[in-house]
Formats: C-alpha cells, structure tokens, sequence
C-alpha cells in the first residue's frame, strides 16, 4: 500500500484584512457590529423582492462606491467586483505593503464567488425580453463572469501573479483562501489576496432559493429572521459582502518587518458526493476535510478552542454540522455563528468569516451568535449567545459547506 503523500508544515502569515459587511464596513467597524460593541444591522425589505416569501436581505448601505472606485472605474465593475476592490485595498493598506513598489510578479489574487454578477444577469434578461436584443448591454460577460472580482482587484492593485477564481458554491471563499495557502507553501508567489466577494440581489435566485425552503419567511419579524443552531430556525438571510486576507509567506513577512495577525496553518477540502443541495447526513465529507485541515495543521481537536462554524440557521445544515464538530473537536471549543450579523453572504461566507476568525483570536474573545434564542437540544456543542465571551485560546477552525458538496475547512493559529 503506497504511503500518503504529507507535505511539510507550513502556516501562511495572516498580514492584513479587508472587510465589507452588513454588520460594519471597514474591518474595525465589521469587528464592532459582530461582537457585539456595536447595534445590530437592519435587514432591509427590498421593493424588487415584495412579491416573493422572502422579500428582505443583508444589505450594505453606508458605502458610497462612486465616491471610492470613480464614476469611470465603477461602470466596469458588477458590484461583487466593487465589494471586492474597495475589501482589497483595506487589506494591502492595513498590511503596510505599497503596491507601487512591490515585486506585483510575486503578488498572486484568489477570489470566490458563488454567482458573480448575477444581478445584472436580471437586469438584463429583462432589457433582451421587454425591449430587444439592441438593448442588451455589451459589458454582460465581463461584468458578470465569476472572474470579474479577481480580475477587478489584481487590475486595481497592478498584481502581476497568478489570478484565480474559485466558484465553490458558499464554501468558496474558504476555499480560495486554502488555495492561495498552497500557492504560498510551493513558492509561487510571496503575497497573495485572498477570500471572497457576492452581492446577489436577484429575484430569481431568491424565488429559487424560496421554492427550495433555503432562505427564512420570517417577513413580520426580519431582524430575528437568521437563527443558527436554534430550535425556530427556518433558513438563512441573503447578506451581501467581501472579506479578503493578504497572506504571505512567513520569511517575506519578517523580511520586511510586518505585523502578523494570526496564521493560517492548515486546509482541507473534500466533496460529499452526495446531492446536489443536500449535506452528506454523516456530516463525514465535511468531516473529512476539518481532519484533513487539522493534519496538515500537525494538531488534533483537543487543540482547537474556537470554531467560525458554517452555521447556516437551515434546519438539517446546523444539525449535521454541529455533531460532527462534537465527533472532531469535542465539546470543549467555543462555537459561533457569525452569519445572524451579516447575513448568508454565500461565496463571501468564508472570506468574511475566516477573517472575523483572526480578529478572534487577536482579541481572544468569540463573537455571539444573535437570535439563538432556545438553543436546539439537538445540537451537541457549546454555542456561544447573547454576548461575546473571551476565551484563551491559540487556535481556532473555520468550516464551509457548499451545495453540491463542495466543504472546506482551515485552521489558524495565533501569531
């Protein structure tokens, strides 16, 4: 029996983050509104959606695109692309790197997205069907291909290396930040940017998703509508964002003296093969990936004190997750969901999420999972609620879930 290939240890430094989100924009006001130091975000009613059982999303409305990217530079960007951009130049800003003199040759950009630009697929549809195919705008495949916000963001930053899209379904901003690790690990580049971007206000998807008992109903009551782990919980919220992490090797880090938040030290992917939209029931495809992060991380559960679970608020996604994270880690790990103050930003999910998972463990405390009001007796672990709990702990997971089976985990570490 051929032995398995194990590679040698490597943690990627986490030097600097860029977030965009429904609970804050900028990464201190994203970190304020997710533990809870600051109100929570309002989930807005949206007129395009009224006719729909889910008429309501995560929307991010204090940010003035014009005003950041120009007039001139936004027409060329759907705004998943914008999300990513404006989350981009946070994180190379708050890593100290200057791209105007950077080696861009060495600068690699990994970003996933579900759906790209699917609103402006609606849009446009319209325009063909209501008033001819003249009307049809000529930007539709660049402002609309899942690439748009890699291409966007590597453009705007002059980086020169490798540009990769992943699409994964929501596990993909997880995923893209697990690829760029290795393309750290095998020397390929020195720095990459790395997560995920989506903004999908489309009424086909939502009346998709509405059909499919995915997204909540809870019309008369928005705000409470996103409850993971809890006994009421009827589906996720829709929420729009970005959340990107520069990332570099740990030796070009400390060459130019940067300041490491926390390290990425191991990823695992797998696929359920099972359904197209359904978990495996086992939980054993995502399973396989979180010990498969872990190995490559070189630690066991008992390590782990924190975990950034999935947590969709759907009924069978919270269950299956939460008893294989008891059958992983043990009930020890403080567990949340972030995704009641953000909302389910699809591919986004893991970038926003891993990064919200740094800022834990540089402040040593777990934000609350909002809404969980009676905690399913069901749910086998220890969900923090109400209120943000501080902890000690010097490592913590991330896990992501896709439809069509795609999961990814990631274990980082303290600095």
């Amino acid at each position: 029996m051929t032995a398995r290939y194990r590679p040698e240890p490597f943690a990627a430094a986490v030097t600097g983050i860029g977030l965009v989100t429904a609970a804050g924009v900028g990464t201190a006001a994203a970190w304020r509104g997710v533990s809870g130091a600051a109100e929570a975000p309002s989930v807005l009613h949206r007129t395009e959606l009224h006719d729909l059982p889910c008429d309501f999303m995560y929307t991010i409305t204090d940010l003035d695109t014009k005003a950041l990217l120009g007039i001139a530079a936004q027409r060329l960007m759907d705004r998943f692309s914008q999300l990513a951009v404006i989350a981009a130049r946070e994180a190379v800003a708050d890593a100290g790197l200057d791209p105007s003199v950077w080696d861009s040759g060495r600068v690699a950009v990994v970003i996933g997205s579900a759906h790209g630009g699917l609103p402006f697929y609606d849009e446009q549809h319209t325009a063909l069907t209501e008033r001819g195919a003249r009307r049809v705008s000529p930007k539709l495949a660049p402002l609309t291909v899942v690439n748009g916000a890699a291409s966007s963001v590597a453009t705007d930053l002059g980086a020169h290396g490798p540009s990769q899209a992943v699409s994964t379904a929501c596990s993909s901003g997880t995923v893209a930040i697990g690829t760029a690790h290795q393309m750290l690990r095998t020397g390929a580049c020195d720095i990459v940017v790395a997560g995920g971007a989506e903004s999908v206000c489309s009424r086909l998807l939502i009346a998709s998703a509405c059909r499919l008992k995915a997204v909540s109903t809870r019309r008369d009551d928005p705000e409470a509508a996103c409850r993971p782990f809890d006994t009421h919980r009827d589906g996720f919220v829709v929420g729009e964002g970005a959340g990107l992490l520069v990332l570099e090797r740990p030796e070009h880090a400390a060459a130019r003296g940067a300041t490491v938040r926390a390290h990425i030290a191991g990823y695992g992917a797998s696929s359920d093969a099972y359904s197209a939209v359904a978990p495996d029931p086992d939980g054993r495809g995502i399973e396989r990936a979180l010990r498969t992060a872990l190995a490559d991380a070189g630690l066991t559960g008992a390590d782990i004190g924190h975990v950034n679970a999935h947590g969709t608020s759907t009924v069978a996604n919270d269950l299956i997750e939460a008893t294989m994270l008891r059958r992983v880690l043990g009930e020890h790990p403080l567990v949340t969901s972030t995704k009641a103050m953000t909302g389910h930003t699809l591919g986004a999910a893991g970038g926003i999420e891993t990064a919200l998972t740094v800022l834990a463990l540089q402040h040593q405390l777990v934000p609350p999972t909002v809404n969980l009001d009676a905690p399913d007796p069901e749910i086998p672990i220890e969900v923090v609620s109400k209120e943000a709990r501080a902890g000690a702990f010097d490592a913590a997971v991330k896990t992501s879930l896709g439809f069509g089976g795609h999961n990814a985990a990631l274990v980082l570490t303290r600095a």
